[in-house]
C-alpha cells in the first residue's frame, strides 16, 4: 500500500467530513430561519446536493478507480445515464425499505423520500463514483475480502456506517420524550449523517492500523 495513496484517501475523506457541518452553517447566512431541525427538509436537500457534488468532483479529480477500457463519447453518455437510473432506483428502493421498517406509507411521503435520497447519496452515489454502474463490481466489493484497494475498503466502511447510523437513529422515535429531533425522519437522517462522517474518519484509521495485513489482488 503506497503512502501517497493513503494520504490522498485521508485528504478526500477529511474534506468530505468537513463539508457535512458546513451544510448546516453556511445556508443560514442566505436563508432566513434555516436550521437542521427547524427546516429539516431544506437541510436534507442542501446536504444531499453538497455531499453528492463534492463526491462527484473528488472522483473526477482523484480518479480512485480505473477508467473503463472504452472511452468514446457514446460510452460516456451511456455510463452517465445508467448512473442516473441506478441512483433513482436506489432512492425508490431505500424509500420502500424505510416504509417496510415502519415509516408512514401515505403521510410524510416527502420526508421519507428525501431521507431515502440522503441515504442514497451517502451509499449508492459513492459506489457509482468509484465502481460505476457495475453490479458485479458492487457485489465483489461488499463480499468477504472483495476489496482491491484502500478506496474500496473505505467505501465498505463508510457505506456500512451510514446504514447503521440510520438504523440506530430510529431507536429514539417511539420514546415519549417529546423532543423536536424525534419528529420523522430527523433522528434517522442525523444518525445516517453521523454514521457517514464517522465512517469517513474510521476508514483511513482502520486501513492504517491494518496496513501490514492488507494485500490487494487485481480482479
Amino acid at each position: 500500500m503506497r503512502d501517497a495513496e493513503a494520504r490522498r484517501l485521508w485528504a478526500a475523506n477529511l474534506l468530505r467530513a468537513a463539508a457535512v457541518p458546513l451544510t448546516a452553517v453556511v445556508p443560514a447566512f442566505f436563508m432566513d430561519g434555516f436550521s437542521v431541525l427547524g427546516t429539516h427538509l431544506a437541510w436534507l436537500c442542501v446536504c444531499a446536493l453538497c455531499v453528492g457534488t463534492l463526491n462527484v468532483g473528488l472522483c473526477l479529480v482523484l480518479k480512485p478507480s480505473l477508467p473503463p477500457k472504452r472511452s468514446s463519447v457514446a460510452n460516456k453518455i451511456s455510463r452517465f445515464l445508467k448512473c442516473c437510473i441506478y441512483f433513482f432506483m436506489s432512492c425508490i428502493l431505500f424509500h420502500a425499505i424505510i416504509v417496510l421498517y415502519g415509516a408512514p406509507l401515505i403521510e410524510s411521503v416527502t420526508e421519507t423520500f428525501l431521507f431515502a435520497v440522503l441515504l442514497s447519496t451517502f451509499t449508492t452515489l459513492q459506489c457509482l463514483c468509484m465502481l460505476g454502474p457495475n453490479i458485479q463490481a458492487w457485489i465483489r466489493v461488499f463480499s468477504k475480502n472483495g476489496a482491491t484497494s484502500i478506496w474500496e475498503n473505505s467505501l465498505q466502511i463508510t457505506t456500512t456506517c451510514s446504514i447503521l447510523g440510520a438504523w440506530f437513529g430510529a431507536f429514539p422515535i417511539p420514546l415519549d420524550w417529546d423532543r423536536p429531533w424525534q419528529v420523522w425522519p430527523i433522528s434517522c437522517s442525523l444518525g445516517a449523517t453521523f454514521g457517514y462522517v464517522a465512517g469517513l474518519i474510521i476508514a483511513p484509521l482502520w486501513i492504517h492500523w491494518n496496513r501490514k495485513q492488507l494485500t490487494y489482488k487485481s480482479r
